[in-house]
């Protein structure tokens, strides 16, 4: 009991730490987004969709993810 108790607590302080998410959208020519303690990567980029249109490469898209907490990233 005590070493599953161990395991869970272990597993858990990893998740917390790994606060960094990359997503990477097949559809983006290569690009992807990262984000520590970002909004949610759909509503964010969804936002974005309607408030600077749907090509990721344009300044005002890039900016609106980046007020979101999100970078983009090159593979």
């Amino acid at each position: 009991m005590i070493k599953l108790l161990a395991t869970a607590a272990a597993t858990a302080a990893a998740l917390l730490l790994a606060g960094c998410v990359t997503v990477i959208d097949a559809s983006d020519n290569g690009y992807g987004w990262t984000g520590s303690g970002a909004q949610p990567f759909d509503g964010a980029k969804a936002d974005c969709v309607r408030q600077a249109g749907s090509d990721e490469g344009t300044t005002a898209f890039v900016t609106c993810m980046a007020d979101k907490g999100w970078t983009r990233t090159r593979d």
